[in-house]
Order: C-alpha cells, then structure tokens, then sequence
C-alpha cells in the first residue's frame, strides 16, 4: 500500500500534499540505501509503519495554524515531516542527536518543497527554544525522555488540549506511565487505524 493508505484515513489531502506523500518512497529508498535510517524490512512497509503511524498524532490533536511543534529524536524525520506535510500552517522543528540522521530529514525536507520544517543535531537538552508541543516516536522510555523536554513549552496554548507531549509508543506501558498515571491519556491508534500493526500501538498525551 501506498498513499492510497494515508487517503483511506486522511481523505482531505489537497492535491499538493498528496504529491509530497507520494515522493516519499522514493526519497528514502533512496536515501535508506546511503544512510540507514529505517530498517531494511521496514522501508517496503514505509506508508504504514512509518507515514501513518507518525500521522497516529494527528488523530488526537489537530494542530492550529501557528502552532510549534518539536520532535525530539526523530532519526529520518518521524513523526515530524508526514506531519508537517499534513498540516502546513504549523511549523515542527526537528532534533537529533546523530547528524547523518538529520541530513536525510534536510535532503527529503527540501526535495519535496516542505517550508514548514527546521532542523537541528544537538541534544534535545541543548535546545533553547520553547514549543506548544513536542513530538516523539518512541525514542526512549518516558521517565527518560521526560527530563529532555523540561523548559520547553510555551506558557499559553492555542489548541484544543493544554500544550505537551504526544509521545507515540507501542506495547504494555502499564509500568513506564505508573509515575505519570493521573496526568497520561493513552489513545489506541487501534481506534483510528483498522491495520494489524496498530493492534498495540498508542498516543501518550501527557500535558506539561
């Protein structure tokens, strides 16, 4: 499957963003074949487990026109430039750690005319900028990643939900939320999405 999956879920795209989908393939293809930034076995499955699961976030938060978003950790650019590419009005700032990583994010993020998108390679403690919320695909375990993201919200919020974190993550997370467990909202992406890969796949919010 192909874009024709991220339409199945997202029949709005206009004509521009369903072009930018479409590129994708082909850019990390491409890409992957220099710098490995998505598992061999993954990249045939790209629109799946990599463009909507990063679009998983968009199911719980619509971003305003406005908004600033950063993904922290988000290797070739995920869940950061599938959601840029779905809401254009929004600008997401891009970190990681390791700079071939973000070096794919900057090649695909300019081959497909994305003007939403910023990067950087530091750590996320390094950054000094302050977000409506920050994005993460399952980078490390929440009681660590949490410490990365201290200082970095704004004060006011424009969206439906308070800003924070939305935090994609897979599996039982009875344990890593015990500390966070009257402040975490746990969405199944098996309520969005009907594929078996998302049978344990989720959106942490946890606001900040």
């Amino acid at each position: 499957m192909g874009v024709e999956l991220i339409q199945k879920y997202f029949p709005d795209l206009t004509p521009p963003q369903i072009s930018k989908f479409e590129q994708l393939q082909a850019l990390y293809s491409e890409w992957n074949e220099r710098i490995n930034v998505i598992s061999r076995k993954d990249i045939e499955q790209l629109y799946e487990r990599h463009v909507l699961h990063s679009l998983g976030v968009a199911k719980v938060m619509e971003f305003k026109p406005g908004s600033r978003v950063m993904d922290i950790g988000t290797g070739g650019g995920f869940p950061g430039i599938p959601l840029a590419i779905l809401f254009p009005e929004t600008h997401f700032h891009l970190v990681d750690s390791i700079g071939k990583k973000i070096k794919v994010v900057n090649e695909v993020a300019t081959a497909i005319g994305l003007k939403n998108v910023t990067s950087q390679h530091s750590r996320a403690e390094q950054v000094k900028d302050k977000y409506d919320f920050i994005v993460s695909r399952a980078v490390t375990n929440l009681n660590d990643f949490m410490p990365w993201t201290r200082g970095k919200f704004k004060k006011e919020g424009i969206n439906t939900l308070p800003n924070g974190i939305l935090y994609l993550k897979g599996g039982d997370l009875t344990e890593e939320l015990a500390r966070w467990e009257n402040r975490a909202v746990v969405y199944p992406l098996s309520d969005y999405f009907q594929e078996e890969f998302f049978e344990t796949k989720k959106v942490v919010y946890l606001p900040a």
